[in-house]
């Protein structure tokens, strides 16, 4: 396979014994990537402090990163997933609280899907803590199932929603 690019989100909501509070796990897991063989690092996004989906509880710290690979998608999956659990990860309840978690959002391949990962992620489009930090990375990306571009996307999530008139008496 050919080096192709991909867009990693990065989340963290726990302190991690060694690495401490979740934008420094972010910190260590960009570095852990950057160090890993096969992968490498080309830019990351700005740490933001986004409030927690579902019963994580406390806020999170979030990120995204671009990295280049000749690995297939589902081969730098097993990669992200170590890591993770290099951190401390443990698979517990969905929407909980975790110290390290890293999806694939983007592939500059276009779209991947093999029963177990789903590029893109099938739900970033509607996560301002992917598109927020994502769109002072890589803007002008193209999501491939739609077109449109990462800036695109975050101006569709956070533009105002009309109110609907009262209704008039007939």
């Amino acid at each position: 396979m050919s080096k192709t690019s991909y867009v990693v989100a990065l989340g963290s909501n726990r302190s991690h014994h060694r690495y401490g509070r979740p934008p420094a796990v972010l910190a260590a897991a960009a570095a852990a990537l950057a160090s890993s063989r096969g992968v490498k690092v080309k830019a990351v996004a700005p740490v933001v402090i986004t409030p927690a989906l579902g019963p994580a509880g406390r806020s999170f710290a979030n990120s995204a990163l671009i990295l280049t690979s000749k690995k297939p998608p589902d081969k730098l999956l097993y990669l992200l997933k170590r890591i993770e659990r290099d951190f401390g990860r443990r698979r517990t309840r969905r929407w909980g609280a975790r110290v390290l978690d890293l999806d694939i959002i983007l592939w500059s391949g276009g779209i991947w899907a093999d029963g177990r990962l789903a590029v893109p992620h099938p739900a970033f489009r509607g996560r301002r803590f992917v598109l927020d930090p994502l769109v002072k990375l890589a803007p002008d990306w193209r999501d491939p199932r739609d077109r449109l571009t990462v800036r695109q996307l975050r101006a569709r999530l956070i533009r105002p929603k009309p109110v609907d008139p009262a209704p008039r008496p007939a």
